[in-house]
């Protein structure tokens, strides 16, 4: 049995005929108002479908908007639940994070080889002595560096000095 809202659809489409048309039209309490709703639902229907139709497809867009559609429906079908499915799975996840794990250790391993422990750096300096006159120069500095290393190279740092003082002639 129709509910009353369904009678309603119904009548307003123009679907009903006969015993069940009689039926109705007795039930509603204003037969006149009633039909002035259905011509106004009817305006309605004629302007929306008018002014809100659908747009013609061009071949292309048509042919797009099919493989679209069909590629949405596999989608759904293999997914069985309608959710999207990400290249990030967990056990993606878990297989990348070990190889970079992996990697990981493996640069690691190669780069503490290169290096042997208690061995001096090939770039370890030493300050051997720093002093300055402040009375002849005193925005100067002097520092001497020593590298640690088969060479055994001296450097001499020096600024702001005007003159080199006697005491640090070459020999």
């Amino acid at each position: 049995m129709k509910t009353f809202e369904e009678k309603w659809t119904a009548w307003l489409d123009g679907q009903l005929s006969g015993r069940e048309l009689v039926e109705f039209e007795s039930s509603l309490p204003d037969l006149a108002a009633a039909e002035a709703e259905k011509r106004d639902a009817q305006k309605l229907g004629l302007f929306l479908k008018k002014e809100l139709g659908a747009q013609a497809l061009s071949n292309e867009d048509f042919f797009s908007h099919q493989l679209r559609e069909r590629i949405a429906g596999e989608t759904e079908e293999s997914h069985g639940s309608g959710g999207r499915s990400s290249w990030w799975t967990v056990p993606r996840l878990v297989w990348s994070g070990a190889t970079a794990l992996a990697l990981f250790f493996i640069c690691a391993v190669a780069i503490m080889r290169q290096h042997q422990p208690g061995e001096q750096s090939e770039y370890l300096t030493q300050i051997l002595k720093s002093q300055v006159d402040p009375v002849a120069n005193p925005n100067a500095t002097v520092s001497i560096f020593e590298i640690k290393n088969d060479n055994k190279v001296t450097v001499l740092w020096t600024e702001g000095l005007q003159t080199l003082p006697a005491d640090y002639a070459a020999k």
